[in-house]
């Protein structure tokens, strides 16, 4: 009973502070009843966390196998000359194998860089399936006026698809003398990719967590920002200097592969910025507005207004 009134307390405090705020939509804003409570123990946390994991995964668990099938057959149409539809980030990856081709030992350096982003594609669909998942969640969760349970799912997906990520670096950082005779068997492909293996466990780890952010940012419906997000670090800042590095400072494919990681770098940090400063009561109650100007309510209130 005692954590029970607690629990009404502090709804009800969190209710009077976004009531005493100056901003016109928070002060509108009463979160849903339904919403999780704040969390008053370690244990708490801890059971709304699991909760969270089995509805992300519930959506996710599909999304990744129906990714992981996708990328699968565009390497298959890719291997017999076909066009296929890629995302920004793979045409990102491609563009980067392309300019590779122009370096010194340009046979060995494609084939090593192909080697790799193939590994960081695998990966990349994982983060892909947990990014359509997120974006759902939060959608759903700032629709239904639940702001902490949308934060709740952002820290969810994020430490789940890290944790993966760290998984999948630790295989390729202790295999790495073993995984690359599974694509040749050139020994000259072999050292390089050896070479490349720490570049590579990084750039996983880091493209893990991005796709998850960007899934957050698109559930708030900031699709706009994402895009010029993606193109700006991506082909603005990213590509060039790897370019930079890889002809002008002569560091080769580990010039270009740095210069990649770089840039999906600086957009996860972009990424990381934009949500940790979101008020995400805001961002509720914004959504429940445009919930009632689609669906009709704010006409229907005009038109009554008027008769």
């Amino acid at each position: 009973m005692e954590g029970d009134r607690q629990t009404q307390n502090d709804h009800q405090n969190q209710d009077q502070h976004l009531r005493s705020t100056n901003s016109p939509i928070a002060s509108s804003f009463t979160p849903d009843p339904n919403d999780i409570p704040l969390f008053n123990s370690v244990r708490d946390f801890s059971r709304e966390f699991f909760r969270e994991s089995k509805k992300l995964w519930y959506l996710a668990g599909p999304a990744i196998f129906t990714t992981l099938c996708q990328y699968s057959l565009a390497l298959s149409d890719y291997a017999f000359g076909k066009i296929t539809s890629c995302s920004l980030e793979v045409w990102y990856f491609m563009a980067l194998i392309l300019f590779a081709g122009y370096l010194k030992n340009a046979q060995l350096a494609v084939a090593a860089l192909s080697i790799s982003t193939n590994i960081v594609g695998w990966a990349l669909m994982i983060a892909i399936g947990i990014n359509a998942a997120i974006s759902v969640r939060v959608s759903n969760e700032l629709g239904a006026a639940h702001p902490r349970t949308a934060k709740l799912s952002l820290v969810v997906a994020t430490l789940a698809s890290l944790m993966i990520g760290l998984v999948i670096a630790l295989i390729l950082v202790l295999g790495r003398n073993l995984y690359p005779d599974l694509f040749t068997n050139d020994a000259g492909v072999k050292e390089l990719v050896k070479k490349l293996t720490p570049l590579l466990a990084v750039c996983i780890i880091i493209n893990n967590v991005q796709p998850v952010l960007s899934g957050v940012a698109i559930g708030a419906g900031w699709q706009a920002a994402v895009a010029y997000v993606n193109i700006g670090c991506y082909y603005i800042f990213g590509i060039p200097l790897g370019l930079v590095l890889g002809f002008w400072r002569q560091m080769g494919v580990q010039g270009i592969w740095i210069g990649m990681l770089t840039g999906t770098a600086v957009q996860t940090a972009v990424l990381f910025w934009m949500i940790g400063k979101t008020n995400w009561s805001t961002e509720a109650s914004a959504a429940g507005e445009r919930i009632r100007k689609w669906g009709g309510e704010d006409d229907s209130k005009n038109e009554n207004g008027e008769q």
